[in-house]
């Protein structure tokens, strides 16, 4: 589509309803919080409750979550309400910080000022041992692809990271990789995407967290 041009939306769209998991011990000390073990904290058990209460407004056909267990965890409160069963699916991983993980940004400041830098800079730098926003996109895009194959039509609801959700909003709005710095995402918020068989998509809702009110 050339751009700036810009043509209705078709009907009968294929919405993902993008829930980040609920919080963590990480969560509030702001730290690279990437492929670890790390279960809800209590709050983190109150936000994914206060999902749940909502989830049944989204009319979801399928809850998929990231197989880490923050996120299995926060899915499996809402697929309990909603009577469904959980699917994982690895594509919906957080990245890999390698090195920077449990780190603040500080920290990593201090530890790898050069690395950090090339990361700012470049989505295909990846931290030390770690996974670069181009590997990144190019997993979240194959999951993002079968969801909207194989629920044509429907609402999904996919629990997931602050990385994947931030790449999918960027790719919806076909932004460059700098957006992912410039969108914010709480612990369990409510982002809404929704792709349409001609191509087209729409970013319906950002960072909405109203449920924690």
């Amino acid at each position: 589509m050339p751009a700036g041009s810009w043509v209705p939306p078709s009907s009968g769209g294929t919405r993902l309803v993008l829930v980040r998991h609920g919080a963590t011990q990480h969560s509030l000390q702001r730290r690279f919080s990437g492929r670890n073990a790390l279960e809800l904290d209590e709050r983190g058990v109150r936000q994914a409750q206060a999902l749940a209460q909502r989830a049944p407004s989204w009319h979801g056909a399928a809850v998929i979550s990231s197989p880490l267990v923050r996120c299995v965890q926060t899915a499996d409160v809402i697929a309990a309400e909603l009577g469904l069963p959980v699917t994982t699916d690895d594509d919906l991983t957080e990245a890999d910080f390698g090195t920077w993980e449990g780190l603040t940004f500080a920290e990593a400041r201090t530890s790898h000022p050069a690395e950090l830098d090339a990361w700012l800079a470049a989505p295909e730098t990846a931290p030390p041992g770690g996974e670069s926003f181009t590997e990144v996109a190019a997993r979240v895009q194959r999951a993002r692809d079968r969801l909207v194959r194989d629920h044509a039509g429907a609402t999904v609801l996919v629990v997931t990271h602050v990385t994947p959700i931030k790449t999918l909003l960027r790719l919806a709005l076909d932004a460059p990789p700098i957006a992912m710095f410039r969108i914010h995402l709480d612990t369990a918020s409510v982002s809404i995407v929704e792709y349409f068989a001609d191509g087209n998509c729409s970013v319906r809702l950002v960072n909405d967290t109203s449920h924690l009110d």
